[in-house]
């Protein structure tokens, strides 16, 4: 658990050191933490593992951490609400506050050998980014990659801009899919999950990994079962409702599981039994 001090709830101050529009209404924020005890913080990051983002004076909301290459810790925000209107408002050099990074991560380690089945959809691809890029800054350690990328419309697909590296990678395979398309969009036009059963990836030595809207989630494990996969193979990250982030308010409880500390990151076989009442 991180925390500042012998606070949990206090957050570590930091500054908002990058801005940049990433899609329609969604901004990639990288924060530069500002104390000691933050920096180390953000230095243990893991991909998989979720944040608080705070706008003083407005609030802090959960994040699933979208951090690249860099030095900072990165957070794609839609503007949805009170607090991320307000951090939309602000502009760079502006304090922050960052309880995190929090909760359970991908096991990049325990999947090294195996061929990897990323699927984003809209901003749920935010906290895939991670583990694209450990995959592609460590290709040799990993079998073939494949990539599902889907948004409700084209200008709500995110980090656009690294499409070009994902395609180029080696032993990578890209698809790209909207449910509906505009003047300009040439590409697939689908679901996600009918671009899974026209990939149909090899299943043998495979893992799965999905992120996205809680009805996307549902549905592609539904397919992947169809097309072969089995629970053990099935990885997930789920965004909920959570509060404290330090399993102690009960509002991302499953049965016994805490969202926020034995999660988000998940095996399917994990959360079966409370999948379809909590998406």
């Amino acid at each position: 658990m991180s925390g500042n001090g012998s606070n949990p709830m206090r957050p570590f101050i930091g500054r908002l050191a990058g801005i940049r529009d990433v899609a329609t209404g969604i901004r990639l924020f990288q924060v530069e933490m500002a104390e000691t005890e933050g920096q180390a913080a953000a230095a243990g990051y893991r991909p998989g593992q979720f944040a608080f983002l705070s706008a003083f004076g407005a609030g802090e909301a959960p994040f699933g951490l979208a951090s690249g290459r860099g030095p900072y810790l990165e957070f794609a925000v839609s503007a949805l609400g009170h607090v991320t209107h307000t951090l939309h408002g602000l502009e760079v050099g502006d304090p922050v506050g960052v309880r995190g990074p929090l909760g359970n991560w991908f096991p990049m380690e325990e999947i090294k050998g195996r061929n990897v089945v990323i699927l984003g959809g809209g901003i749920g691809g935010a906290p895939l980014r991670p583990v694209i890029h450990t995959i592609l800054d460590n290709r040799d350690d990993y079998g073939h990659l494949t990539i599902l990328w889907a948004a409700r419309s084209p200008d709500l697909l995110v980090f656009t801009d690294e499409f070009d590296e994902w395609r180029a990678a080696p032993d990578t395979e890209f698809h790209v899919t909207v449910d509906r398309g505009d003047e300009n969009w040439s590409g697939n036009v689908g679901l996600i999950t009918q671009l899974l059963e026209q990939v149909a990836p090899q299943i043998d030595n495979t893992v799965t990994i999905t992120c996205g809207p809680p009805i996307m989630i549902h549905f592609a494990f539904l397919t992947q079962q169809k097309l072969g996969f089995t629970p053990q193979q099935m990885l997930t990250t789920l965004e909920a409702r959570m509060h404290c982030g330090i399993g102690k308010c009960g509002r991302c409880n499953m049965g016994e599981k805490f969202v926020c500390i034995d999660g988000p990151v998940f095996w399917q076989y994990e959360i079966k039994e409370f999948l379809e009442g909590f998406l």
